[in-house]
């Protein structure tokens, strides 16, 4: 989930490369509501060994409400920091 720096504005979606998409994002190279709305702070993600059960889990959260995403991402991520920026993605290719 990617939100703006005063962490109005949530956005979910799916990638097969994070630190590339979050790259993108903080470039202004997506045109749309990202760059619109200025969200770019990677604040939770999960990783998954197939693209089905990633996009299963985008649509579930997309569907959260949110107080319901507040929660999830308090668990996670309490301060809602920048893991991009702190270096905090685990690529499974690195390891």
């Amino acid at each position: 989930m990617l939100t703006s720096n005063n962490n109005n504005g949530l956005y979910t979606g799916v990638t097969n490369n994070l630190e590339r998409r979050c790259y993108e994002h903080k470039s202004g190279l997506n045109v749309g509501f990202t760059k619109k709305y200025n969200i770019h702070k990677l604040v939770y993600f999960e990783m998954f060994d197939y693209i089905e059960m990633a996009i299963a889990r985008e649509k579930q959260i997309k569907g959260l409400s949110r107080e319901k995403k507040n929660f999830l991402l308090a668990n996670f991520n309490p301060k809602w920091d920048d893991l991009y920026s702190q270096g905090k993605i685990i690529n499974p290719a690195v390891r």
